[in-house]
């Protein structure tokens, strides 16, 4: 079983070798909410790669043995997570469900999609987290369902200031694979970043808002 600092690497190495991470501080990628950012994240390209595919459900199961042990339901949060947990719930023989961000407009207008019982254990699985906000509208999604919601594991963390509060004032347990400070650590070793660049790195995580204002006012 390897430590948490040998799965951190792993990860990001795994996701920067098939560009699921892109880092470029001289040209920014713009977000969905129109801020500039050095870093672009898509972990869903590592389902088209068996062998990091495996490697993120067996560090999943894992965690969830460990941190959380037995557990009646696997979820993923729509739409990054719910291959991911389903794989981790085949892993494990649990059922599986999904939670969407709202409920449907239409048919049964679910939220939750699967079978779900008040009173069940559940460990979240995603794939992303930034602010924290959409993953935890999943665990409270859940808890209005009356499940007990033990944690949340997932691939990849921005280690933003934010997430943690929301992850704190919500009191839910948050576990990653690997996380913003270790990826660019492991970027500059692997040289796919100069060390040139680090500072500017380090200024995003602690201020993206500014970070994105400086960009975008040059």
């Amino acid at each position: 079983m390897k430590t948490i600092d040998e799965t951190a690497n792993m990860t990001a190495k795994f996701l920067l070798q098939i560009k699921a991470v892109k880092l470029n501080d001289e040209s920014p990628f713009t977000w969905a909410s129109g801020r500039k950012s050095p870093i672009y994240c898509d972990n869903r390209i590592t389902l088209s790669h068996p062998e990091i595919r495996t490697f993120i459900r067996q560090r999943f199961v894992d965690i969830i043995v460990e941190q959380f042990g037995d557990v009646d339901v696997i979820a993923g949060v729509a739409t990054g997570g719910i291959a991911q947990g389903a794989l981790v719930a085949q892993e494990l023989g649990k059922p599986f469900v999904y939670v969407r961000s709202e409920e449907k407009k239409h048919g049964l207008t679910n939220q939750i999609e699967g079978e779900i019982k008040s009173g069940q254990s559940v460990v979240v699985i995603e794939d992303l987290v930034s602010t924290g906000k959409s993953s935890l509208i999943a665990v409270n999604a859940l808890r209005e369902k009356g499940c007990n919601v033990k944690g949340m594991v997932a691939i990849f963390t921005y280690n933003l200031a934010v997430a943690k509060k929301n992850f704190e004032d919500a009191d839910v347990v948050l576990r990653t694979l690997t996380n913003y400070d270790r990826l660019i650590e492991v970027a500059k070793e692997e040289e796919y970043i100069k060390d040139s660049a680090m500072d500017s790195l380090a200024k995003w995580r602690e201020n993206p808002e500014k970070w994105s204002e400086e960009r975008m006012n040059q």
